[in-house]
């Protein structure tokens, strides 16, 4: 049977045999960039996406939401994760170097199923959490999710259905629990931008200060509106004047 006659293992191997033709520098330069240099290039995207938040936002409000949505970005990807732990166990697919030969395999000790790629997912989900956020680091992270999963194939580690399998179960974890996940972080994102130490984490931008002023200012307002503490709150009980007060001291006399 000819190996077109299976379009996954046909094209698995016309990107797999890029490799065979490429000097060793190339191979080992997307190696790494396949293992560790994307996600770490998704990363730095999610920082700088970050600093535009804390910096450009005009509002508490947006500043809060785009932070809680970075939050969720790295959380989606773990969640993604997870979620692929019973479906390679359940569809049991090995590697395709088990099954083909001559296939040119860059990276050693990948003995676990082949369906989906962890770095594709990984990936994926991290780049639709920061796109969320911000489109155009957004885009570029996409761009760098796809490049990811075709390294995997290059690298004769993954099919190419086992990529895209990646790809669409990152993006599924981060945009539809998305909702979900934003419930519950935006109250938390809300009270580290109340705090003194932690609000500058979340919204430093035009306003910012002014803002944290007011608020200050406002809980003040409300302190001195209120009077002071009782003495009893001290644990001082006041002394007791009166009649009952001169009895006692005659009493004493």
């Amino acid at each position: 049977m000819a190996v077109w006659d299976n379009p996954d293992v046909g094209l698995l191997y016309e990107i797999n045999g890029l490799a065979e033709s490429a000097p060793t520098w190339a191979d080992r330069t997307l190696e790494y960039v396949g293992e560790y240099g994307i996600v770490a290039v998704l990363v730095l995207l999610g920082a700088l996406a970050w600093w535009r938040v804390v910096r450009r936002k005009e509002t508490r409000e947006e500043a809060v939401a785009g932070f809680a949505g970075l939050l969720w970005a790295p959380l989606a990807a773990g969640v993604a994760l997870l979620l692929n732990i019973p479906i390679r166990e359940f569809v049991g697919r090995p590697r395709p170097f088990v099954e083909h030969k001559g296939l040119e395999v860059l990276v050693q000790g990948k003995d676990d199923y082949s369906f989906v790629s962890d770095h594709s997912t990984l990936a994926m989900a991290l780049a639709v959490g920061v796109f969320m956020v911000h489109r155009r680091y957004g885009l570029l992270g996409i761009l760098l999710a796809v490049l990811a999963g075709a390294s995997r194939i290059y690298m004769g580690v993954h099919y190419p259905t086992d990529v895209i399998g990646g790809l669409a179960l990152g993006a599924a974890v981060a945009l539809l629990l998305a909702p979900v996940a934003m419930w519950g972080l935006t109250p938390l994102v809300r009270r580290l931008e109340s705090a003194p130490r932690t609000g500058a984490l979340v919204w430093a931008g035009p306003g910012a200060h002014a803002a944290r002023e007011g608020r200050t200012d406002v809980t003040s307002a409300l302190r001195e509106e209120a009077g002071p503490e009782p003495a009893g709150d001290s644990g001082v009980q006041p002394r007791r004047r009166g009649r009952s007060g001169r009895g006692e001291r005659d009493l004493a006399a």
